[in-house]
């Protein structure tokens, strides 16, 4: 597709009118409510909104559901940094450092950074996905069996990253996760395994009540067992936007994440909860700070959300040239399409260019509207953290126990979220690292499936998994990265060894 300058800039004046402005300030509204709330994620958002959309226009109607694509991404971020329960999957890796600094009285600077590398990300996604789609959507169709089953090692690389202090009990955290993604029906004969006879299992452990079990509840639980010596947390709420020297301290990471974000979710099936991990782990190796990782670091936190924000735009780009979704979002939006008359594929773009178009600039003026929005509220968000602990604390629980039922309606999703959350706080105890579980519950069954389809396509014959060379390509990045990992891993712990004998010796004198 030649890109045409004067249909883009005819698009812009099309979309930047008040009718238009008004229906993508509503969707990124409710999409950023939507987000923030455990449980009910992007995906939900849109598919309930849709009905909303019935008898407009496809510019407003499409334009909206895309506000709250683009809001609840970023939404996600603000239950992550303020009460470390990720409002969206794509949110997981942004707890990791988000929540400490919210804890060392830094709420605010972590608010304004997540609001502004989520912008940063969804306008180089929205970018490439206006002038690179054809070209990033064949580069998509070319993943198989054997390339995604590659894509879950690189991810699974991460892992070494992740994992705190000891990676023994990373790689234990990580190996129990992938032990508990095998529950559900076998991917290839479809034998249902270890679900005890439940039919609530079938599918395997329901990943929202998981999500929200091990890092909310636990977090509760955690409280609680402090109870009389908790400390009211404090925040600067007087920062809308990062400052100029955060900004340039992270710069080359939300680039980076941006582009990585943009091609994950280009990938059919992958997400971001996915490419968010990937950045953060790359941000981890390249730091010249890694030991702060995990303790509040802000490279850490631009790197995750810049990457699951870009990755809107990056999702948008299989749909719109080939017709396939780039993930369970833009699913429910190929239903929008479709329900506007609208086909997806090759022919959209010679039967309605002008519409092609105008959801390009709708992608990118719903960045701007979203950076306006976040700012507007970003003070009255992290005022949550001001709020008693003695409050807050049971809210969280009841607000998460109730984002738990709310995926299915089923009780049995509640009581997985009770058990993870016994499970994620006596790990927090003896200090077993969460993250790694989450990264396995979300890679492993993508790793083992594809593996699966790759020996059935073989015959059983394992070079397959080294006869294509995207495949080849990221196996050495994968062996790359776990390389690089574990000698970072080595320095931090010799780092922090060296920091508690510093502060041993300055306690003595």
């Amino acid at each position: 597709m030649e890109f045409n300058w004067s249909l883009m800039l005819a698009s812009y004046g099309t979309v930047f009118t008040p009718g238009v402005l008004f229906i993508i300030c509503v969707g990124i509204t409710a999409g950023i409510i939507i987000g923030s709330l455990p449980g009910l994620t992007a995906t939900m958002g849109v598919a309930l909104l849709v009905p909303l959309t019935f008898g407009r226009p496809p510019l407003e109607s499409l334009s909206m559901l895309i506000g709250i694509y683009c809001g609840a991404m970023y939404g996600g971020s603000i239950s992550a940094i303020l009460i470390r329960t990720p409002g969206t999957p794509a949110a997981a890796a942004t707890v990791l450092e988000g929540y400490p600094m919210a804890r060392r009285g830094e709420a605010g600077r972590a608010m304004a950074m997540a609001l502004f590398a989520s912008f940063f990300g969804g306008v180089c996604g929205a970018l490439i996905m206006t002038f690179a789609s054809p070209l990033v959507s064949s580069f998509a169709l070319e993943f198989g069996p054997v390339e995604y089953f590659a894509l879950a090692i690189f991810g699974l690389s991460v892992i070494v990253s992740i994992s705190g202090r000891s990676l023994i009990k990373g790689m234990m955290s990580a190996f129990f996760g992938l032990l508990i993604s095998s529950i559900g029906f076998d991917p290839i004969s479809g034998f249902p395994r270890f679900t005890f006879g439940m039919m609530e299992m079938m599918e395997g452990p329901p990943f929202i009540p998981t999500l929200i079990g091990l890092f909310a509840v636990s977090e509760v639980f955690n409280e609680v067992q402090k109870t009389g010596q908790i400390q009211q947390l404090k925040a600067n709420l007087n920062q809308y936007l990062p400052s100029w020297a955060d900004i340039k301290y992270c710069f080359k990471h939300l680039c980076r994440s941006s582009v990585i974000g943009t091609f994950i979710g280009a990938i059919p099936g992958a997400g971001g909860d996915i490419a968010a991990f990937i950045s953060y782990g790359q941000a981890k190796r390249t730091s010249k700070h890694p030991e702060r990782f995990g303790h509040g670091e802000i490279e850490g936190l631009a790197s995750s959300e810049s990457a699951n924000n870009a990755c809107s735009g990056g999702a948008m780009i299989p749909l719109l040239s080939l017709g396939v979704p780039g993930d369970a979002v833009t699913a429910v939006l190929l239903g929008a399409f479709i329900i506007q008359g609208l086909q997806p594929g090759p022919m959209l773009y010679k039967e309605h260019i002008d519409i092609v178009y105008q959801i390009f600039a709708s992608m990118m003026l719903a960045q701007f509207v979203m950076l306006f929005i976040g700012m507007a509220g970003i003070r009255l968000f992290a005022k949550v953290i001001l709020v008693d602990r003695a409050i807050l604390t049971p809210a969280i629980f009841v607000l998460s126990m109730v984002g738990a039922f709310a995926m299915r309606s089923n009780v049995f999703d509640v009581y997985t979220t009770l058990a993870f959350g016994i499970l994620g706080y006596v790990m927090m105890r003896y200090d077993y690292p969460l993250s790694p579980i989450l990264l396995a519950l979300i890679l492993g069954p993508m790793a083992e499936a594809n593996l699966r389809r790759a020996m059935v396509i073989s015959a059983g014959d394992p070079s397959i998994l080294f006869s294509r060379p995207i495949a080849v390509v990221l196996m050495g990045l994968a062996v790359v990265s776990l390389a690089l990992s574990i000698k970072g891993q080595k320095k931090i712990e010799a780092r922090l060894s060296e920091m508690e004998k510093e502060f041993e010796v300055a306690v003595k004198e």
